[in-house]
């Protein structure tokens, strides 16, 4: 499948604009966001982002008013609403970190496709109806409420975070899926099950 990922690749990078603020777009950040775009929806061929024309690069974190510098800059990727609408604003350091740095279980760009795949349908949710069989919905809702209680109470590796909403759950959840898969399918075999009737991946390591 590597010169259909490739071609796909293309595509996106075609009709999506990446765009550098203070900052310098490298190719390598071109691949990295498209290659973040693909995986997830890798096992559909047919599927196309619909709220997404322009991807904006900043050099670091920023804070909810899009600034560079001053307090509260924790933020290192968003997808834009109101006049942000179908932009979506990354972290250029954190984008390469979570493709560069094998050892952890998170990719801030892979996160951010996810909220926009959980968009599709029309609310962003947790709920991907746009990929999610009908007969696995009731258990996929149990699964998150289920390991949301098991986060907070400190008995689980998924990172806090996921627990502060179903939509950040589905998201953090995906992004611990496709960056360490084998360690999901030990620790969390359920869900892992679950993640697998959502985005059928077609890749053998997930599936050893």
């Amino acid at each position: 499948e590597k010169t259909r990922f490739v071609e796909t690749l293309r595509k996106f990078l075609q009709t999506v604009r990446i765009t550098g603020v203070k900052t310098v777009v490298e190719d390598i950040d071109r691949v990295f966001v498209a290659a973040a775009a693909i995986i997830p929806v890798f096992a559909f061929k047919d599927w196309e982002y619909l709220h997404i024309h322009e991807v904006l690069l900043y050099p670091g974190s920023f804070n909810k008013d899009f600034q560079l510098s001053g307090a509260g800059r924790n933020i290192l990727g968003m997808v834009g609403n109101g006049p942000m609408q179908d932009t979506m604003i990354l972290s250029r350091q954190d984008l390469r970190n979570g493709f560069l740095n094998n050892n952890g279980k998170s990719n801030t760009a892979i996160h951010e496709f996810v909220h926009l795949i959980d968009k599709a349908d029309g609310d962003t949710d947790g709920l991907p109806e746009a990929l999610l069989a009908h007969q696995y919905v009731i258990p996929w809702l149990q699964r998150i409420h289920q390991e949301i209680e098991l986060i907070k109470a400190g008995q689980s590796d998924i990172d806090l975070y996921a627990a502060t909403s179903e939509t950040e759950f589905f998201a953090v959840a995906a992004e611990y899926f496709f960056e360490k898969p084998q360690l999901m399918q030990e620790k969390h075999p359920v869900l892992f099950q679950l993640l697998q009737q959502i985005f059928k991946p077609v890749t053998a390591s997930v599936t050893k």
